[in-house]
């Protein structure tokens, strides 16, 4: 991939989310498409944004019993999708059954822990131990039920690219040096992502919420 950087377009107007693709493609890799977008837009909205040339990233964390999952999957062929997210905690038989399901050529990653938690929130919901230990159980499984690969933080990836080299590795909740974190907890800069193993840089804000947003995404791809 000669560009990493996905565009996480978290914009709530289908027009505004066109025109900030179009200013900023020169500089991104790809698209991702997250619930916000999807469940404002549906079909159209995807269609749309395809229609800019990049690949489309379609992050629906699918988290069901594995039937569901597999016909959810089966209806979403239809997008092309380079990259699809289903929940790791959904179990080892509903992830073979979504990469069973999923169309050739898209890519079935596992979300592990979300940037936005912490050890502590992790013990809130009864889960003991920290994020590393969870992250690489989740990994594991993910690995064992045939998927591609994962999505976790920056500050994990390189723990599991150790341990599954040939494994595709979604990082988001990036930062850029000196930028805030927001609602983030466990960040890194892009370039400390991709120097640790990340395969694809998934970035929105700093971007998308930029005064110049292509001037942003030129900065961020000068730094890999």
């Amino acid at each position: 991939m000669s560009n990493p950087i996905y565009l996480a377009l978290d914009v709530p107007q289908l027009e505004p989310a066109r025109a900030l693709v179009e200013k900023v493609k020169a500089h991104v890799g790809g698209v991702k498409l997250g619930l916000e977008f999807f469940c404002a837009h549906g079909a159209h909205g995807v269609h749309e944004i395809a229609h800019c040339g990049l690949p489309i990233f379609l992050d629906l964390k699918f988290h069901d019993i594995p039937n569901t999952v597999a016909a959810a999957m089966q209806a979403i062929h239809v997008y092309e999708p380079a990259i699809v997210t289903v929940h790791a905690s959904g179990g080892r038989a509903m992830m073979e059954d979504a990469k069973a399901a999923a169309a050739n050529g898209t890519k079935v990653v596992a979300v592990t822990m979300l940037t936005s938690l912490d050890a502590n929130d992790l013990t809130a919901t009864g889960v003991y131990g920290s994020a590393e230990t969870q992250v690489m159980r989740l990994a594991e499984l993910a690995h064992a039920a045939g998927l591609d690969g994962i999505v976790c933080s920056g500050q994990e990836v390189g723990m599991v690219r150790k341990a599954w080299k040939d494994g595709f590795f979604v990082v988001p909740g990036l930062r850029p040096a000196g930028g805030g974190t927001g609602d983030q907890k466990r960040v890194v800069t892009p370039r400390a992502a991709r120097d640790n193993g990340a395969s694809v840089l998934v970035i929105g804000r700093p971007i998308s919420r930029a005064e110049d947003p292509a001037a942003a995404a030129r900065a961020i791809e000068a730094t890999l």
